[in-house]
């Protein structure tokens, strides 16, 4: 959740620099730098400075965990001019927006320097509206999956050097051993370099300042960001919503980006799951009370790269203290006493929730829910193609009663 501004009248200047160093800044940056009583900044780009009293501030090295100490330091250098360092474009998946968050956007001058993602873009020709741009900086690697698509141009801002190997692996695990693939170096700077092989054949030594490109193949794999995976595409002992009932129940669910989902009674997690592959900004919390099936749900996030959260526990308890909700889904547990209270209760105004029944329990709590409440409420019945004896006839799956509801 976004921090509120800190109570103390603070600024600062931010400046963005590059592995050109000073002699790569603009006149402005350097005139801020000069200027500066105080500079923050990692150890690597306080070591891009001139060392002579040309630019003379007090060098602070960020401390670690820096969200924990950057108020703390900022609050102890208030009443000083203040300049930060931060990498390329300070705006950019860069610090420049964490300042904002806390100092308020009239007491931060951002002087962006270009990213790595334009200069990239630059040196492969590459539009950069047309490029998504993937951080695994803070994420794990198995957040690039739902990124891969046939033709598709990838921008994955590095961790470190080891990272370059690991997306290496996960491409050529996936099914996208052909990717183009290429790692650049220390862009913009004297040693900057660019190589360029196969996904499947990448095996160099990089340096820790890397970004990596990956132009996907066009017969590549398709695992669609649209609701509705196939079934198989989740490790699951039978609680599963089922592919077609997926797609509905999350349609009336509307995922929006930056919103936060309630998965309740998660099973294998695929509402969780495809709410969050809508959008990269889309979180989802999954609650789930057995503790066989929670740890199923967790390797189904992993092999599907869905920033979901898992909590273990049998709702509505476990509900207490969680983030607000945007929307909910109630695929388990429905009868539970307390349950649709505690939903409801939770719900954000303008939230959606959306219930799902199979038995004549939940079916008619359902419906005492959508008498007083209102809203939607469908019968889903979906049959599937099978073989009877050498010729094929339709079999029916459990129906399932559907209701949506906005508050």
């Amino acid at each position: 959740m976004a921090a509120d501004p800190i109570t103390v009248t603070i600024s600062a200047t931010v400046i963005g620099i590059g592995a050109g160093g000073w002699n790569a800044l603009s006149p402005e940056a350097r005139t801020a730098a000069q200027s500066a009583e105080v500079l923050l900044a990692s150890p690597r780009q306080l070591a891009l400075l001139p060392s002579d009293e040309t630019v003379g501030g007090v060098r602070v090295a960020w401390p670690s965990p820096l969200s924990e100490a950057l108020p703390r330091l900022l609050a102890e250098y208030r009443g000083l001019r203040i300049c930060v360092l931060a990498s390329g474009d300070p705006t950019f998946h860069g610090i420049g927006t964490t300042l904002v968050r806390l100092l308020g956007a009239d007491a931060v001058h951002v002087i962006p320097h270009p990213s790595s993602v334009s200069l990239a873009c630059a040196r492969l020709g590459w539009a950069q509206d047309q490029v998504q741009v993937v951080s695994l900086v803070t994420n794990p690697v198995e957040r690039l999956h739902p990124h891969l698509q046939p033709a598709r141009r990838v921008l994955i801002l590095s961790r470190g050097a080891q990272t370059p190997a690991e997306v290496a692996q996960l491409l050529t695990a996936r099914g996208y051993a052909a990717s183009t693939f290429t790692v650049l170096e220390q862009l913009g700077g004297p040693t900057e370099r660019v190589r360029t092989s196969q996904a499947s054949t990448w095996s160099h030594d990089v340096d820790p300042l890397n970004v990596i490109a990956v132009q996907c193949p066009p017969d590549a794999p398709v695992l669609s960001t649209v609701p509705g995976l196939p079934d198989d595409a989740y490790e699951n002992d039978g609680q599963l919503t089922k592919r077609e009932v997926r797609a509905v129940s999350l349609s009336r669910l509307a995922p929006v980006p930056g919103h936060v989902l309630w998965d309740v009674g998660g099973g294998a997690g695929s509402i969780a799951i495809e709410w969050s592959r809508h959008h990269p900004t889309c979180r989802a919390i999954a609650v789930e009370r057995d503790p066989d099936r929670a740890k199923r749900l967790e390797r189904n996030v992993t092999a599907l790269g869905a920033a979901v959260n898992v909590v273990v526990g049998p709702a509505p308890a476990a509900l207490d203290g969680l983030e607000t909700p945007d929307a909910i889904f109630i695929g388990g547990g429905a009868t539970a006493p307390g349950m649709f209270d505690a939903c409801w209760n939770a719900l954000r105004p303008g939230g959606r929730l959306v219930a799902n029944g199979v038995t004549l329990e939940t079916e008619a709590l359902i419906a005492q829910w959508y008498k007083t409440f209102g809203g939607d409420l469908v019968r889903l019945d979906v049959q599937r193609a099978s073989a009877i004896g050498t010729m094929t006839g339709w079999r029916p799956a459990m129906p399932v009663t559907i209701w949506s509801v906005t508050r």
